[in-house]
């Protein structure tokens, strides 16, 4: 299949002409920058959460006739339910092994899928760390049997971290007042992305809020490299969480995005009710790669930009016919200058977001992942799905890197079920729980 552009050729042309200009003169011909920052409406804010950056935000706020004040008086009276005792200790040794010892009664989950459009309900998989991780699965605290045979000598650890805490997880309906869904895009995206999401959870009478990213979509850009750190871009979200958030949040990450979910949950456990991330890749602390085709020199960038359109477009879709290109064209993808893009894939440096840091979080995880996906192997779910505490991991057949684009029905019905997800319980407290399905669209 080859490339067909969305423009006419004497546009190309010019196009390229632009590029050959931009590499001789170093003038950016078409930078991205916020359609305007003064004006407030239709659904759309621009918040500054600093000065001189703006950030654009969907905010939609649906009128509820005040169910949702009933219903949060019958969460207050059954305060019981949905009570849950999260405990585990995590070692980690000075030869980087680590130990991960979950403590406790099993949780028994139930959430429901949709497999080749009927509904089931998912069962409960423990599945083992890799060779240099050792869980307990057991409930029996970590005893030294538990240890392989050739490690069991005391060792003096480098870490302990142990994770002691009750947390109540219950159904967020549309109806309650007090739940807010947060939507957060990764690099090169923006807030359109999540159009379909945004139209179907404000709908069914969800308050919804999806920010852009600094120096996409239409919010500022900065010309300066350090605008785009991932403290940068994580202090924005705070600021936007802070200034929408309400009892119970529900966080929602694509990609790059899922890292500032995790650093949210993080920061406001109490806050943050659950997760969802969706093709967001392992639990390991971020660094930006020396061998990067991004390190290269913003100008030659910005001459490659059509063929980086278009690897794009292979690797984030499944398909690459006329439907996605318009998908594309519509979620505002990878519509971003490229010093924007060469900051943003330069800042990634996050040492702090290890395994270790994952395994902290006793929020409720769904990670939703898309089977034909170039950019994150399900191997790297995975991997996070054993390290977190609870998790339920959605894998989608017809799926790619923008399988909320390409599959936006059955993402949709994912997550409104682990939204009105309950936890039922064999006794108070809970170990790690796993759950992998395979969705069939």
């Amino acid at each position: 299949m080859t490339w067909q552009a969305p423009v006419s050729g004497d546009i190309m042309l010019t196009s390229i002409a632009e590029r050959i200009m931009y590499c001789l003169t170093g003038k950016i011909p078409n930078s991205v920058g916020p359609a305007d920052i003064s004006e407030t409406g239709d659904g759309y804010d621009f918040l500054e959460v600093k000065p001189g950056r703006v950030l654009r935000v969907r905010h939609i706020l649906p009128s509820r006739p005040g169910g949702g004040q009933i219903e949060e008086v019958e969460e207050v009276k059954n305060s019981g339910k949905g009570l849950i005792h999260c405990k585990r200790r995590i070692t980690v040794y000075r030869n980087g092994q680590l130990v991960i010892e979950n403590l406790g009664a099993t949780l028994r989950s139930e959430i429901l899928h949709c497999r080749n459009g009927n509904t089931e309900q998912a069962g409960t998989l423990e599945v083992e760390l890799s060779d240099y991780t050792s869980t307990g699965n057991d409930g029996g605290g970590g005893k030294e049997s538990d240890v392989p045979s050739g490690r069991r000598r005391k060792r003096k650890p480098k870490k302990v971290v142990l994770v002691d805490c009750q947390r109540r997880v219950s159904s967020c309906k549309g109806t309650h007042s007090d739940v807010v869904l947060f939507f957060i895009h990764g690099v090169g995206g923006s807030l359109d992305i999540w159009k379909e999401q945004l139209d179907f959870f404000s709908k069914l009478g969800y308050e919804v809020v999806a920010p852009d990213l600094v120096g996409h979509g239409s919010s500022a850009a900065p010309q300066i490299g350090a605008a785009y750190t991932f403290y940068a871009l994580a202090e924005d979200m705070r600021c936007v969480f802070k200034r929408y958030g309400k009892k119970k949040n529900i966080l929602v990450g694509h990609s790059y995005g899922v890292s500032f979910c995790t650093f949210l949950a993080h920061e406001y456990p109490d806050l943050v009710h659950k997760v969802v991330m969706i093709n967001g890749g392992g639990p390991t602390a971020l660094e930006p790669s020396l061998c990067s085709i991004f390190n290269m020199p913003t100008c030659v960038l910005h001459c490659l930009s059509p063929c980086l359109a278009w690897s794009f477009l292979k690797a984030g879709f499944a398909r690459q016919g006329a439907k996605e290109k318009q998908l594309l064209r519509e979620g505002n993808a990878f519509n971003v200058s490229s010093f924007v893009l060469r900051a943003m894939m330069s800042g990634q440096y996050w040492p702090e977001g290890d395994e270790v840091y994952h395994a902290e979080l006793t929020v409720p995880v769904l990670l939703v992942h898309g089977m034909h996906d170039k950019f994150v192997p399900l191997e790297e779910d995975q991997r996070m799905a054993e390290i977190l505490l609870i998790t339920f991991l959605k894998v989608i057949e017809e799926g790619s890197h923008m399988v909320m684009l390409e599959c936006p029905e059955t993402v949709n019905t994912l997550l409104h079920e682990f939204f009105l997800w309950e936890p039922e319980l064999q006794n108070s407290s809970v170990e790690e729980v796993v759950t992998q399905d395979v969705v069939n669209e």
